[in-house]
């Protein structure tokens, strides 16, 4: 085989791959495009006890990026109102020398819809994300920084499940 074949060999190669990607219907994650909430509801309005708070800069970012325009209470034709953010740390085993190995880490926050008039939507729900990471005890600075990372990826999945449930009750309610 000559350089011109291997390169043509390559050349297909990632030609049918890209196509078996596509076919297979992958996509970037946060690509879909659009909506998943039907057109009434694009239109809100985000309450919330810490409007300066990280969970609440998340949830106006995802939905912003989702199609959501987020307007003042009297424009709105729904309002969320978001809970405070509860975060939680246990360990899930001990080492040799009976400190944490793991630990569990988990994220919950309340949250209910109301309409423009002020009445009850969506019951109050509660979104609760987990997960799971290995303790360093020689490597305090590092796993601490590990745990506050954690909980931003946490912060990240709590706004995506708050508005996958939104979606999944708006498109039933109708």
């Amino acid at each position: 085989m000559n350089r011109r074949d291997k390169r043509l060999e390559r050349l297909l190669a990632i030609v049918v791959l890209c196509l078996g990607l596509a076919a297979c219907g992958f996509q970037l994650r946060g690509t879909g495009g659009g909506s998943a909430l039907p057109a009434e509801w694009r239109s809100m309005h985000l309450a919330s006890n810490d409007p300066n708070g990280e969970l609440t800069r998340i949830v106006e970012s995802s939905f912003s990026a989702s199609g959501i325009i987020w307007v003042a209470r009297a424009d709105a034709k729904h309002i969320l109102r978001l809970g405070p953010e509860s975060f939680s740390q246990r360990n899930l085993s001990v080492n040799a020398q009976a400190r944490a190995a793991e630990f569990d880490l988990q994220m919950r926050a309340d949250f209910m819809v109301f309409d423009g008039a002020g009445t009850l939507v969506m019951e109050r729900s509660t979104a609760a994300v987990n997960k799971q990471m290995e303790n360093d005890p020689q490597n305090v600075v590092g796993k601490a920084e590990e745990v506050r990372v954690l909980r931003d990826e946490l912060r990240r999945e709590l706004a995506g499940q708050i508005l996958r449930r939104i979606s999944f009750f708006a498109a039933n309610v109708e």
